[in-house]
């Protein structure tokens, strides 16, 4: 009995690793994310339990604690079961939380890594994270928390590091995060990106400057 915490990548199907693919049709249960594309789920088996976590927009989602319970109940009682999550799970996935809580169950768990969008973002934009000459490394963080309010993120040190920054999660915050950006010392001609849903049909880019940020419509 064991628990499988899948990546699913960041849209596409075809980008789905082939790990992840068999062991989606062997699954006695899936348990998944809302933004999982429905044909990477229809790849289980029909009889297969299908048990959707995803919190709806403008509707409460499970607590985490919730999914726990409903891995560990899975897990115990059953040979195959795939926890599906959108990109990779270890990522801004809370993979790690449910590995530490299955494995305290006493619950087998194997990770099957996905590509994240951090990366696969910015490919799918022609955008290269590291380039000789320009930059060195990239660092990915996540603003799905208010960057002003944030203790575990220095912005004036992002601002600083001399890497491309990869942000997750900031739509609703590209104000705060633009500010706080400027305040730690990056140009207002500063080059950004904003990806949305990259690898699907609904994908579009746009290219502007950090001042541009704030009044960018994504």
């Amino acid at each position: 009995m064991t628990v499988h915490l899948v990546g699913a990548g960041p849209g596409d199907p075809e980008l789905l690793t082939l790990r992840a693919a068999n062991l989606l049709k062997r699954a006695d249960v899936v348990v998944h994310d809302r933004l999982v594309d429905q044909r990477v789920i229809e790849l289980a088996p029909q009889w297969a339990e299908l048990v959707n976590v995803g919190k709806q927009p403008g509707a409460p989602g499970n607590a985490q604690s919730t999914i726990n319970d409903i891995l560990i109940d899975r897990g115990r009682r059953f040979d195959c079961v795939v926890r599906l999550k959108g990109g990779d799970p270890f990522v801004f996935g809370r993979g790690g939380e449910e590995a530490l809580e299955l494995r305290a169950a006493g619950i087998d768990v194997t990770e099957v890594p996905g590509i994240t969008s951090a990366i696969a973002a910015p490919a799918a934009a022609g955008i290269p994270v590291t380039m000789r000459g320009i930059s060195s490394g990239f660092t990915v963080v996540t603003a799905h928390t208010d960057p002003r309010h944030d203790p575990t993120l220095d912005w004036s040190a992002l601002a600083r590091s001399g890497t491309t920054l990869i942000i997750l999660m900031g739509a609703g915050r590209k104000g705060q995060i633009a500010t706080q950006l400027l305040d730690g010392g990056l140009r207002a001609d500063t080059p950004v990106a904003v990806v949305h849903a990259a690898t699907t049909s609904q994908e579009h880019t746009r290219r502007i400057t950090l001042a541009q940020l704030p009044d960018t419509e994504v």
